[in-house]
């Protein structure tokens, strides 16, 4: 059995908390471990914030869209832009690696991503966009007490 959610939101700084929060609400449906949805959240958080400052350089006209998908427990997102593209997706995975330094931009992003998460893949196209595939697979939790 699979439960489904899309989301689609203006490019803008200030919906990245509300993307991060909104797939871990999604997710708890799960009971996952603190851990777990920490980890979740923080995916979102990178693959989002590349989104709004790489893909569309700030310019918030462009959107964000996210879909995840819950299966037994492992959850699957993707997260998509319209925006610029990535020119070299090895050199952008690389540990350190920014395109935009004078942001004071760790470099961190992909690698942040796939260390949390089981696969990761990411799909871009110069000026057509960047999607970020994301799978993990949870702990089986215990039941909640009630």
């Amino acid at each position: 059995m699979e439960n489904k959610m899309d989301l689609s939101f203006s490019a803008k700084s200030e919906n990245e908390s509300f993307a991060r929060v909104t797939v871990g609400a999604f997710l708890a449906q799960l009971d996952p471990t603190m851990e777990e949805l920490t980890e979740i959240k923080t995916v979102v958080s990178e693959a989002v914030t590349n989104a709004i400052i790489h893909g569309y350089d700030n310019d918030e006209s462009g959107m964000v869209y996210i879909s995840a998908v819950l299966r037994d427990n492992e959850i699957e997102i993707v997260i998509r832009d319209e925006g610029n593209g990535i020119l070299d997706i090895d050199e952008a995975r690389e540990p350190l690696f920014t395109s935009k330094p004078e942001l004071e931009r760790s470099g961190m992003g992909f690698t942040i991503m796939e260390n949390f998460c089981h696969e990761m893949k990411v799909v871009s196209e110069p000026l057509l966009g960047t999607t970020v595939y994301l799978k993990k697979q949870l702990t089986k939790s215990k039941a909640i007490c009630r």
